[in-house]
């Protein structure tokens, strides 16, 4: 019997749907989440796929774990929290094309695509749905390059970014974030101001309802 979990790398933790689904058939929960954990050290801050193996007869289990979701990894190689809320206007990292080749490798075999390039264009997509920059470019754009600028690097399966080059993708996402934080500063004052003004006129007309009545009084 199969049961597939997704938990997070070398954190696994008794919750109640893993208990839902093995407390019944009495297996120990405390040496799954142990073995699991063990298993998966290697991809902590990550949720990793895992399929446990049962023998309901024997209690006894196996354990497969599968490599992390395409965009876990991509997270990891970039330190990232979260992706972008908005992948349209803001953008959240800035990555290199071997960096996009490195976790290709890592998919590829899991992958049905049977040429490496299919699989390098696999994560770019991912990385667009994220709301990433890939050399300082749109997705897109570098999609487009793959068989000019990027041909040596994917087929040599290059892995290594260069100090230099790390940090100019660095400095120039820098200055990207840099002028997203100020455009979202000054949504924020235009929308703080636009409610005030409201605010302001709600006031301004209960102010004149008072002082109707008075008026009238005053012209009898």
């Amino acid at each position: 019997m199969e049961i597939k979990l997704l938990v997070e790398g070398g954190n696994m933790t008794p919750g109640p749907a893993v208990a839902q689904q093995l407390g019944p058939m009495g297996i120990n929960l405390g040496k799954v989440i142990s073995d699991v954990n063990q298993a998966t050290q290697d991809f902590k801050g990550m949720n990793v796929p895992v399929i446990l193996d049962i023998d309901p007869k024997t209690k006894e289990f196996s354990i497969s774990v599968s490599s992390p979701p395409t965009s876990e990894l991509i997270k990891k190689e970039l330190k990232l929290e979260k992706a972008s809320g908005d992948r349209m206007k803001v953008k959240a990292g800035n990555i290199a094309i071997e960096q996009i080749i490195k976790i290709a490798k890592t998919k590829h075999p899991n992958m049905l695509a049977r040429e490496f390039k299919s699989a390098v264009k696999s994560v770019i997509g991912t990385c667009m749905s994220l709301g990433l920059l890939i050399e300082n470019k749109d997705p897109k754009q570098v999609l487009e390059e793959l068989d000019s600028k990027y041909k040596t690097e994917i087929e040599q399966q290059k892995t290594e970014v260069s100090p230099e080059k790390k940090e100019k993708l660095e400095k120039f996402f820098a200055t990207i974030q840099a002028k997203q934080e100020a455009e979202a500063k000054k949504e924020e004052e235009e929308k703080a101001a636009e409610e005030a003004k409201k605010t302001s006129g709600q006031e301004s007309e209960e102010e004149k309802k008072k002082e109707e009545p008075v008026e009238k009084e005053e012209k009898k």
